[in-house]
């Protein structure tokens, strides 16, 4: 089939180079002229686990295409996915703007000559979007257009966009016509994955109810580890057991420094909002943010009280990013971390494996150096900050950091080290969960 994606961020490049690796023939558009040049040339403008090459692959098969020609694309493509930013406002409501512009846009381009067309939310958008899109697109498209509009909210988790899908859990389609669900089908059909068939606005509630039920669990196994601190029991040996529940399963029971990047937060929020608009406010989701702020809060409060005063101190961070396998540093908890730091009179080293450039400029006006080396940012050190839980980072030398710090103090934010390695090799060992490790209790 013929598609556009309009838009090419994290979900629209990503979108549009694996349904080209499936066989479809796919334009993705971008108002970017410079982007858009540098994907031509072979250019990423994110880094992702296996895309780039995914993309030069399906560029040389003539089934990958990149322009800022919106118009053309629906002309020529039966299927048009709207994959444009949804930001945050200051209230936690979604800014549908690009949507309703994009959407626009399209009602230009629609002419009844080209024949049936569906307009397809790939954005996170809030429930009722989708009709909302029905309308600009009828109010400024020409008479007689034929059109559907369908949410397919995406499941991927950056740093393994790829796989997830190519591979997915499910695919969920939110159509209240049955001519656009058979057509949207017929475009998963190379996946094997059970289609979930929605309304409109069940589909766009899925997205938000997922992502927010993770967070949720992300904030109450952090929770849980603060009670594991005070109790001198050990959190991944309680998730071990409750995640051997298959009502609960393991995954995102991972107590660390909290839930970052583009989607938790802004999704919690906007779901939030949604809720409240509704007249059925989700009051649970404002504690699992106010869970997430308090993690951070409680991982400074316990470096102040080692160090007594932060000022002048030489830390080093390990982490950028706001997860492993990418260089996005968007509501990086590692992000917020070294500016509180900095806040207070510390001279910050950072290094990240891919999030150096980016997290240079979200950290503009700190005083923080960013080091190439891993082992370089740990010289003269008073205390190893673990913020992003990269693999390099569980299998350093220990041996060789403990000889390059100044003196001996991990603090494990994601819980990633292996605490007897780091204290045989002469380090006060404090992870989030856990009792503090030092060489003399071995």
């Amino acid at each position: 089939m013929n598609l556009a994606i309009i838009g090419t961020g994290y979900v629209g490049l990503t979108t549009g180079t694996c349904f080209a690796e499936v066989g479809h023939h796919v334009v993705c558009v971008d108002n970017d002229e410079a982007k858009v040049q540098a994907l031509q040339q072979g250019q990423m403008p994110i880094y992702e686990p296996d895309l780039e090459e995914m993309i030069v692959a399906n560029v040389s098969a003539g089934r990958l295409s990149f322009t800022t020609d919106l118009a053309s694309a629906v002309r020529e493509c039966e299927i048009v996915f709207i994959a444009v930013p949804t930001p945050p406002h200051e209230d936690g409501s979604v800014d549908l703007s690009y949507i309703e512009g994009v959407s626009r846009e399209i009602a230009d381009a629609l002419t009844p000559e080209i024949g049936y067309r569906i307009v397809v939310d790939k954005s996170t958008v809030p429930v009722s979007t989708g009709v909302k899109v029905y309308q600009v697109i009828e109010r400024y498209a020409n008479k007689g257009v034929d059109v559907d509009v369908v949410s397919n909210p995406e499941f991927l988790r950056e740093g393994c966009a790829v796989h997830d899908l190519l591979n997915p859990d499910r695919i969920v389609i939110g159509a209240d016509s049955q001519r656009a669900m058979d057509m949207m089908k017929r475009v998963y059909q190379p996946f094997s994955a059970p289609i979930v068939e929605v309304d409109l606005a069940s589909a766009e509630l899925i997205k938000h109810a997922a992502n927010s039920f993770l967070a949720l669990k992300i904030s109450y196994i952090n929770a849980v580890s603060a009670v594991c601190e005070k109790a001198g029991a050990d959190v991944e040996l309680v998730a071990m057991g409750i995640g051997l529940d298959k009502r609960i399963s393991r995954h995102f029971l991972n107590a660390g420094l909290g839930y970052g990047g583009s989607c938790f937060p802004k999704d919690v929020k906007g779901f939030i909002n949604v809720s409240e608009q509704l007249g059925a406010p989700l009051e649970l989701l404002r504690e699992v943010e106010r869970v997430n702020k308090a993690q951070l809060e409680r991982f400074l409060s316990r470096i102040r009280k080692k160090l007594w005063v932060l000022r002048k101190k030489k830390i080093a961070v390990w982490g950028l990013a706001f997860k492993q396998n990418t260089d996005d540093v968007r509501e990086s908890v590692a992000i917020k971390l070294i500016r509180r730091l900095c806040e207070e009179g510390a001279r910050v080293v950072a290094y990240d494996p891919k999030a150096a450039v980016t997290g240079a400029r979200a950290l503009e006006g700190c005083n923080v150096t960013i080091a190439d080396d891993m082992y370089e940012c740990v010289r003269d050190a008073e205390v190893l900050v673990v913020a992003t839980e990269w693999k390099q980072f569980a299998m350093a030398n220990l041996v060789k950091v403990r000889e390059l710090m100044r003196l001996p103090i991990i603090f494990d934010g994601r819980n990633i080290l292996h605490g007897d390695n780091a204290v045989h090799a002469g380090f006060e060992y404090h992870s989030i969960g856990r009792k503090t490790l030092r060489p003399d209790s071995e």
